[in-house]
């Protein structure tokens, strides 16, 4: 008995919170004056709306940044049929989450970031098991080029200072 007396006494004492919570119906008022006439108001109740969802790039348009980026891989690396379509396949896939984490997170940029590192760095594995490693070295050269990155076995040159790798003393 006591626990059943304590048990609507707490659903009792939680009900306003979780109502103050829960949003409260809109009430729109709209007034409407036809010319020569008199004006009508009217008053009706709106269930609440929910938050809108992330709008981010339609399909058509993810479908058009994967065609001309397959396209262009196409072009440059020879790829047969056969890769084009899994190539298509894995471009698709990494514009749709990097353009629905733009979306998500467009307030919040570090997480951005490394959702885009990570979309990346599977892409470039994905693409890496379909093209052959001669494809792969002139892709990886081409990406090199064009994000300014340099190639890591590339890198020479004198140390910084402090470093060592030289016969100083």
């Amino acid at each position: 008995m006591k626990l059943l007396l304590l048990s609507s006494l707490l659903v009792l004492a939680t009900a306003p919170a979780v109502l103050a919570q829960a949003p409260a119906a809109a009430t729109v008022k709209t007034k409407v004056k036809p010319a020569g006439q008199p004006s009508v108001k009217t008053k009706t109740t709106q269930a609440p709306e929910a938050a809108p969802a992330v709008a981010g790039p339609s399909d058509a348009e993810i479908d058009a940044k994967a065609n001309a980026l397959t396209a262009n891989m196409q072009k440059n690396l020879a790829l047969n049929p056969q890769q084009t379509e899994k190539v298509r396949v894995i471009n698709r896939r990494a514009i749709d989450n990097v353009e629905t984490a733009r979306a998500r997170y467009r307030t919040d940029p570090r997480k951005l970031a490394g959702i885009v590192e990570s979309v990346s760095s599977s892409r470039l594995s994905a693409i890496k098991d379909v093209l052959t490693p001669a494809q792969f070295d002139k892709y990886q050269r081409k990406r090199e080029e064009k994000m300014g990155v340099p190639n890591v076995q590339g890198v020479q040159g004198t140390p910084p200072p402090g470093l060592g790798g030289g016969s100083d003393q």
